[in-house]
């Protein structure tokens, strides 16, 4: 567990799982009102530019989904492929690897299908493959003039999906302080951080330097044409916004009907991601605590001492495991993404608060993708692998400690383990990061719907104006929903769901700034 990054995918993925005006259109001029058909294979001037043939008139075998031990098969109608993609983009005659791919065909009829509609659900290191069918029931409307399509990018999951460390090295690193107190803890903190990017770079070979962003939304644009898809239609959620705006910057002639939920803020480079997301986790947590008749900042400040206590003494837990400080922060975190986690918070606090800390553990188990037998997932093993190409940031130990203050004034509870984080991540990470912050900027594109929540704890709603400005005048439309969660589309506003309809189904785009309430 850990920053923006991680703090976006794996609860998104168990939240799902769990069940937990007038406008212009965006239509382009050269797509037909009911949108490509399957012969429309012919890229545009803005694909891949130097790929074989053998990639971009690739036929896809699609056969129905087979379930794995970690991923049961989906319900009929899902239908799983592998695309062939560069390795290496600077060496597009080179080596392959495969991206797992699923879908599920538009249900109205040839005559009603706009095209393929992609789905990234955030992380980075979400799989899209194993968290596409069970967000079918969330995004039924669009299924009717859509392909519903998602993957596995590059580094996850059955995509060539990187493992840097086993069960029980995952279990024992838990034990360490991610809040180190003295030269010791700092010591055994970033031997661990270390210890687990070499875990990385023995698992991922020649890959750990091929799964940056960028890299992605290449793979984006030869899965456009291989779909058949004259332009790109797509659902960015969290991390997904960055990707997507990153593919609008990259292929701006492509871009068709793109829709960013939960946004990344583009303008923020390591530490200022840090700093967005202790304030949007703070804000939740204020929230939470206002729900329940408590002052926020004696509420916080309680919460605060509990983690203490825990951290010089950890919880028995029923299952015989102790709760960590860290794992104790975890199981905050992820009730923090929905409102309808908090009831659960209330009861996990209290409990912990009576000396036991088996709810908390249950919480950070299901955002840590750990079952009853001790087995762990492995999004945190790719969101780093990624996360750490892309950003080329490094703090250093040093300059840690003289931020810690700032980030404690932002927030007594999530501030020290975020600024501590910033140094962690990537600490003496085998592979260089690429850029500072990602450009974005798309002249040209058509118009691209950004939709921001007030509420939202780990992609704090100001980002959303910020990648708005970025995509460019004319490019970035923003929606703003007055809610709570962590993502508006599904969460409950007739409003959001209905302009994000109205935009993907009818090319109607709102008015820059629309706010729902």
């Amino acid at each position: 567990m850990t920053r923006f990054a991680r703090w976006t995918a794996a609860a998104t993925a168990a939240l799902l799982l769990a069940g937990c005006g007038g406008g212009s259109s965006a239509d382009s001029k050269d797509e037909g009102k009911n949108g490509d058909g399957p012969s429309a294979t012919v890229p545009s001037s803005g694909g891949p530019s130097g790929l074989p043939a053998s990639l971009t008139s690739q036929k896809l075998d699609w056969v129905r989904c087979k379930g794995t031990s970690d991923s049961p098969a989906p319900g009929n109608g899902w239908q799983c492929a592998t695309l062939k993609v560069p390795l290496d983009y600077a060496k597009p005659g080179g080596g392959t690897i495969g991206l797992a791919l699923i879908r599920s065909k538009a249900t109205g009829g040839r005559g009603k299908r706009i095209g393929s509609l992609l789905f990234n659900f955030g992380g980075p290191g979400g799989s899209g493959v194993s968290t596409m069918p069970s967000y079918e029931s969330v995004v039924g409307p669009l299924h009717e003039r859509y392909d519903l399509v998602s993957w596995d990018p590059r580094g996850v999951a059955a995509s060539e999906g990187v493992r840097c460390r086993g069960d029980k090295a995952i279990q024992a690193s838990e034990s360490v302080d991610a809040t180190p107190d003295d030269a010791a803890e700092e010591a055994a903190y970033f031997k661990d951080a270390a210890d687990f990017g070499k875990g990385c770079a023995k698992a991922a070979g020649k890959l750990m330097a091929h799964v940056s962003t960028t890299d992605s939304a290449r793979d984006m644009d030869l899965m456009r044409q291989v779909l058949g898809d004259r332009r790109m239609h797509y659902f960015g959620i969290s991390y997904g916004t960055e990707l997507g705006g990153v593919y609008a910057h990259l292929f701006p002639k492509n871009v068709g009907r793109l829709v960013l939920d939960a946004v990344v803020d583009p303008s923020a480079d390591t530490v200022g991601h840090a700093k967005n997301q202790t304030l949007g986790f703070q804000r939740a947590l204020d929230d939470y605590l206002k729900s329940t008749g408590q002052d926020p900042k004696q509420g916080s400040r309680k919460i605060a001492d509990l983690l203490k206590r825990i951290d010089a003494k950890p919880l028995p837990t029923a299952g015989g495991r102790r709760l960590s400080q860290t794992l104790a922060l975890t199981g905050i975190v992820l009730p923090l993404y929905s409102k309808e986690g908090w009831p659960r918070l209330t009861e996990a606090l209290k409990d912990a608060e009576g000396g036991d800390g088996s709810a908390l553990l249950t919480l950070a188990d299901g955002y840590n993708e750990r079952d009853a037998s001790g087995h762990y997932g492995t999004t945190t093993h790719s969101q780093r692998v990624i996360s750490c190409l892309d950003d080329k940031e490094r703090p250093t130990p040093e300059e840690t400690r003289k931020r810690l203050p700032e980030f404690e004034r932002i927030s007594p509870v999530f501030g020290d383990f975020m600024g501590w984080d910033t140094a962690g991540w990537c600490h003496d990470w085998p592979v260089a990061g690429q850029y500072d912050n990602p450009e974005v900027s798309a002249p040209g594109a058509g118009p691209v719907l950004v939709v921001g929540n007030t509420g939202d704890p780990a992609t704090p709603y100001e980002g959303a104006r910020r990648m708005a400005d970025e995509l460019g005048k004319g490019v970035g439309v923003e929606l703003t929903w007055k809610g709570e969660g962590h993502g508006a589309y599904g969460s409950g506003s007739d409003c959001v769901d209905s302009t994000v309809n109205s935009y993907l189904l009818d090319a109607t785009v709102p008015k820059d700034g629309k706010v729902c309430s």
